[in-house]
């Protein structure tokens, strides 16, 4: 196995000015950072606002905010991807990220972390695993998810109860490592083509 720290983007999929992604995100940053497998870098969305229409001949500023997000997601040889269910699904920013990559994501394991009201978003997720099938992107098994996550956060913006949710984060990127430096050493010996 590789020595090589694992580079993973935790991507925060909600840009709605009342979201409660980064308490999420912090969090659960403090958990990877407790890897030593792990090299972290928080992708946050708002700060790249894409055009919703994918196009050949993006206006200036679009291209540029494009390429920018992609160089990032490149760069990273894992996913995280931290997910708000809305109406039963996934947020359209995280769609339109997704749309404007492809190669970035091909060959990558990714994890979720997902919050919502009672399913916890984890009808998101169900939606996402099939969104990323398409990118010949792996999805891990286990997750991490908050049933009414607002309400299971602290002031200090950690959770209430952090051993269950601490343990499922363990366990996740515990998968994740595996299975990115697996995918990492397999891209290594025989470039992947889809």
């Amino acid at each position: 196995m590789s020595e090589e720290r694992l580079r993973v983007a935790l991507v925060i999929g909600s840009t709605r000015a009342t979201r409660f992604g980064p308490t999420i995100a912090k969090w659960f940053a403090a958990e990877a950072l407790q890897n030593d497998a792990i090299e972290l870098d928080v992708v946050d969305l708002a700060d790249y606002p894409l055009p919703v229409a994918v196009t050949d001949a993006p206006e200036p500023a679009d291209a540029a905010t494009a390429a920018a997000l992609s160089a990032r997601l490149e760069q990273a040889e894992a996913f995280v991807v931290l997910t708000p269910e809305y109406n039963h699904s996934f947020p359209a920013p995280l769609k339109v990220a997704i749309d404007w990559n492809y190669t970035q994501w091909q060959a990558k394991p990714i994890g979720f972390v997902s919050y919502g009201g009672l399913s916890g978003g984890l009808r998101a997720v169900e939606q996402l695993r099939q969104v990323y099938a398409e990118m010949h992107a792996v999805t891990l098994r286990d997750t991490v998810s908050f049933h009414g996550a607002a309400a299971t956060f602290g002031a200090d913006g950690n959770p209430k109860e952090p051993a269950g949710c601490s343990a499922a984060a363990k366990t996740m990127l515990d998968q994740l490592v595996w299975w990115g430096t697996a995918l990492r050493e397999a891209r290594a010996r025989r470039p992947y083509r889809a």
